[in-house]
């Protein structure tokens, strides 16, 4: 690992806390040994609760790279990834994570992210936001027109 990508997302999520973006988190991807895009948390500046430091960095990342997934790509991250950019991070495919707070530092410092862990142990009805499913063959038979589409792009 090479602490200066790390400290480059540490000076990142302070930069973003001082100018009031968001929380104290930041991340910057690689690319065979260079820094190919980064980002700080953006939730209050851009009143978008998924504009964690991650999700940002992953989509600049993938518009310069024209793909969707980040081979051969390592992410450092300030923190240990909340469930939302755990999924991204997963679903974007790089080869590794290294990451500086974990989420028991971050819970100390007001970002609390357990009890997401815990919901999704939960069936949906015992969530906490009631989820109602509803038009399931609709859905199905959507996903059966994918199964048989001939031009689409597997992911």
């Amino acid at each position: 690992m090479e602490k200066k990508f790390m400290n480059r997302a540490l000076e990142l999520a302070r930069a973003g806390m001082k100018k009031n973006q968001g929380g104290p988190f930041g991340c910057v991807i690689v690319k065979n040994g260079s820094i190919i895009a980064e980002g700080n948390n953006r939730v209050t500046s851009d009143h978008d609760p998924t504009a964690h430091a991650e999700i940002i960095a992953i989509r600049n990342a993938c518009r310069i790279l024209n793909s969707f997934q980040l081979n051969d790509c390592e992410i450092y991250t300030s923190c240990e990834p909340c469930p939302m950019c755990l999924g991204a991070i997963y679903w974007a495919r790089p080869k590794r994570v290294y990451y500086a707070a974990n989420r028991e530092d971050a819970a100390k410092a007001g970002f609390d992210d357990d009890f997401i862990y815990k919901e999704l142990d939960l069936s949906p009805e015992e969530r906490r936001i009631p989820m109602i499913q509803t038009e399931r063959k609709k859905a199905i038979d959507l996903f059966k027109e994918w199964d048989l589409k001939e031009d689409k792009t597997q992911y």
